[in-house]
């Protein structure tokens, strides 16, 4: 049966997150066609992992056979969230954009989760190619050929890092103008940031079947 490893990272509950509607609507397609899957969920809002300290950075850049008794148990703590990702036969991020970035909490698992070595810099690394699903929602538009097109650090970020160093197959899904209900500046953008939720959610179903059924056909149901 394949996994699917699903991370959400927004502050806001689903009723209020435009990325926690979007991997919810992915979660669910994903699910209904592969209802034998496994699901291992993260919020890392609620429940954040620590953030790397020098005792776990150093024990990523040591052979396991030389760590010390201190570094072996802070590596223990990375090792539950490098194994989930290895195991994951399909990634589902939920990543807003927070003062033009990725939130802490989400740049946190980052780090745990980058070893070079093994999951980095290495031609077998055991999330290479593994495909991975990002919401990048964000209040405003940074798309190319927008005033804010050079203050998105958000996809090229997250293309660097999961797409470039660890070689993951990188997809994004991106509502956008999602402050314009809000913000009396923007009211005119509303029917586009309506049009931009609703194509995120058909894209979201869309991918998510199509995640499951090809992970149902390289891992089917014994």
């Amino acid at each position: 049966m394949a996994t699917l490893l699903h991370l959400d990272s927004s502050l806001w509950p689903e009723s209020a997150s435009a990325s926690r509607s979007v991997t919810a609507a992915f979660r669910q397609a994903w699910e209904e066609q592969h209802p034998d899957g496994t699901v291992v969920y993260r919020d890392l809002s609620s429940d954040p992992v620590p953030h790397l300290d020098a005792l776990s950075a150093s024990a990523g850049f040591t052979d396991p056979a030389e760590h010390t008794p201190e570094q072996a148990a802070a590596f223990a703590q990375r090792l539950k969230l490098i194994e989930e990702l290895e195991q994951a036969d399909v990634v589902l991020i939920g990543a807003p954009m927070y003062n033009f970035t990725v939130p802490s909490t989400l740049k946190a698992w980052l780090d745990q989760v980058v070893v070079v070595g093994r999951t980095a810099g290495v031609e077998d690394s055991p999330v290479k190619g593994t495909p991975v699903h990002v919401v990048a929602s964000r209040g405003g538009s940074y798309a190319p050929g927008t005033p804010r097109e050079g203050f998105e650090h958000v996809q090229n970020l997250l293309e660097g890092l999961l797409g470039q160093m660890l070689g993951m197959k990188v997809d994004f899904i991106v509502p956008e103008l999602t402050s314009a209900h809000r913000n009396p500046a923007m009211a005119e953008l509303i029917p586009l940031a309506e049009a931009s939720k609703a194509k995120a959610h058909e894209d979201a179903i869309r991918k998510g079947k199509t995640a499951a059924a090809q992970a149902a056909a390289l891992k089917p149901a014994v």
